[in-house]
Parts: structure tokens; sequence; C-alpha cells
């Protein structure tokens, strides 16, 4: 991965690194999916390496020549080896189990859209699961194949496309989460504000994917196939050369930590924390004259939307923050995040992935119910 010890022409970790290779490794690991067991990014951080000691020697034949290793020589993140079987494999169950979910997910809602009486939420469930399977049907697969493959054999067009959609999905994904907690907030918080709530759910959709594709677009620039120096065969989908400074490389680095993380986690905290305090103000300003059934119900109803609240937060925090943590560790200390165990690291990013298998489980449990009578006047008077 990104994070990876870079590997010298002798084979041993370098102590010195030049960093523009090592920044243009960090905002390929920040902009790109957050994934783990790509080979790419274990291979781009020598491969950039290498590039620069020869640029910065001007290109001379004992530069080159010191790169020059032979296969066994190779650090092993270079070759197939048992770490990228455990990666095929991971991401292989991963797949699965997010198919299973966001189809089955994507079926219940189609069959219940037209007599549902909460039509807008279920078609942001909609394009949550559709987010969900890009991811599942696009990004995984190709980290699969590249896993197989090591180096990057599908060209540089393929590159530039499969760039860009390794963080379209995520960020739609991101995106959708957010639509769904304002319009939670709203129809709490402002229920008089509801009067034209089915146009503005859809503007709001139309929004997210927007900003998505606007977003994911620069990765289709950033992003390039380019040969290895010394192994003309052995080509890599990398942003070495994009950047003219790094500076440039961490504005990027930063933009994409922002639309992906901050500015999702930030909407979704404030949303629903409004929603459990105003719930909980209402409940105590109508108790007076309130049948027992109905503080019954009442209590349940927040109980309820709490627990969701909670899993939301949860999930969402514990699936993105591990890898942009990694990742502010490298930019405030890369010598130190760099030697971390390469296992701990790919073990890290991979909770990245995990959130769309964890989507349709989480508004599914809470969403799609073949309720009792207090489940369905929830439904009617507080989510609608």
């Amino acid at each position: 991965m990104i994070l990876a010890p870079l590997v010298n022409s002798s084979g041993d970790s370098s102590s010195e690194v030049d960093s523009s290779s090592w920044a243009a490794a960090a905002a390929a690991a920040i902009m790109s999916s957050p994934t783990t067991g790509s080979p790419v990014e274990n291979v781009s951080s020598y491969y950039d390496d290498v590039i620069a000691s020869t640029m910065t020697s001007g290109g001379g034949s004992t530069a080159r020549t010191t790169a020059a290793l032979d296969y066994d020589d190779l650090p092993m993140d270079m070759r197939f080896n048992d770490s990228h079987v455990i990666g095929i494999s991971v991401y292989s169950c991963l797949m699965i189990i997010s198919a299973i979910g966001n189809t089955t997910v994507l079926r219940l809602l189609l069959r219940r859209k037209s007599n549902s009486s909460r039509p807008r939420i279920n078609w942001m469930l909609i394009h949550l699961a559709i987010a969900d399977l890009l991811v599942t049907f696009l990004m995984m697969p190709m980290e699969i194949g590249w896993l197989v493959t090591v180096s990057w054999v599908a060209g540089d067009a393929m590159c530039r496309i499969m760039s860009f959609f390794r963080m379209f999905g995520l960020c739609l994904s991101s995106n959708i989460l957010i639509c769904i907690s304002v319009d939670r907030y709203h129809a709490v918080k402002r229920p008089l504000s509801m009067l034209d709530v089915d146009k503005r759910g859809k503007w709001m959709l139309i929004v997210a994917w927007c900003v998505s594709f606007a977003c994911s677009a620069p990765q289709s620039i950033v992003f390039h196939v380019e040969a290895h120096p010394d192994y003309p065969w052995y080509e890599q989908c990398v942003t070495f050369n994009t950047f003219s400074s790094v500076t440039h490389e961490r504005i990027y680095a930063v933009f994409g930590m922002i639309t992906m993380y901050w500015i999702p986690f930030i909407v979704i905290i404030y949303t629903y924390t409004s929603i459990i305090v105003e719930m909980y103000k209402r409940s105590r300003s109508t108790t007076t004259g309130i049948r027992r059934s109905s503080l019954g119900f009442l209590g349940r109803a927040r109980v309820r939307t709490l627990k969701m609240t909670i899993i939301i937060v949860l999930v969402f925090f514990v699936c993105w923050t591990p890898y942009y943590v990694m990742s502010l560790w490298y930019w405030i200390d890369h010598r130190t995040a760099k030697n971390v165990d390469q296992r701990i690291q790919k073990a890290l990013f991979l909770f990245a992935c995990t959130n769309s298998c964890m989507n349709p489980i989480v508004y599914g449990a809470f969403n799609i119910r073949k309720g009792n009578k207090v489940t369905r006047n929830w439904d009617i008077h507080t989510l609608k």
C-alpha cells in the first residue's frame, strides 16, 4: 500500500525518502478508494522512489543499474505472495456480503415503493443501495484483479476510468447519507417546511450525484499509467509526475479528506443529535394529558431513533476513521507512519470498504420493516 516502507536498490528499507515520491504516494492513498489489498499502493511507493532517485541523479546509468534488481530481490509487495491471497479472500467475502445485502434491500424497496407511505425516504435508500452496489461491482472486482496481476495490465484509459469509479461510489454513498440525515432533520425539527418535501428530496439526490461526479472527476486526471524505468514491461496506475509541488498534493489530499469524511461525519452528528434533542423536548412538553399508551409509544419511538442514531454514527466512524487517522499520521510524521506493520495497515484500511456492507444492514433493519401498529404509527408521524 502507499504507506508501505520504501525499498532501495539493495532491497533494504530506505532511510532517506524523496519527499515528492512520498507525497505522490500519499495523495494516491487519500484520493483513491480507501482500500488495503491493492498492490499498486505497495508497488507505487517503491516505484515512485526509484523514479525520483533516477531523476535526481540526472538519469545516469549508475542509478539505473543500481535500481535494476533481479526478480527474486524485489520486495515481497512487488510479487504475488501470501498477503495477496489473503487480500483476495477478504475482498471476495466483502463483495459477496455487500452484493447480497444491497440487492436484497434494493429489491424490497422497489417492491414497496408504490405502496409505501414514505416514498421519499425509500427513494433515498434505493440510491444508497445503488451507490454501494457501484462499490461492490466496480471497485471490489478491480481490487481483486489488481491483487492477482500485481502490476497494472489494463492500459492507461482503464486506469483513469477505474480511478474515477473507485472514488465515485464511495463519495456517492457518503453524500446519500447526508441527504437522509438532512431529510430526517427537516421532518422532525421543521415539520411545517415539509410541503414541498418530495421535490426537495429529488433535488438533494440530484445534487448528491452531481457533487460526487465533480469530486471524483479529478481522479481520471491525477492517475495515469507509467512504466518502471528499469522494467519497461512493469506498469502501474500511479499519481507520480502529476503535481508540480508537494503543496498541491497536500491540497488535493485535504480536499479528499474533507469531502469523503469530515463533511458527512459532521452533518450526520449534527442532524441526528438535533433529532434526539428535539424528540426529548417534545416528549417532556406533551406529558400532561397524554394517555399512558401514548407515553409508552413516545418512549419506544425515542429509544428506537436513539438506537438507530448511535449505530449510524458508529458504523460511519468505525469504517472511515482508521483510514484517515493513518493518513493524517503519514502527513504529520511519515517516518514513523511508514514503519507500522503492513498487516496492521491493511486491517485498518479495509474498514472503509466494509461501510458498503454495513449500510444495507443498518438502514434495512430500521427502515424496511413489516412492523406492528407502533412501527407504522412511528413511520407516519415521525419519519414521513
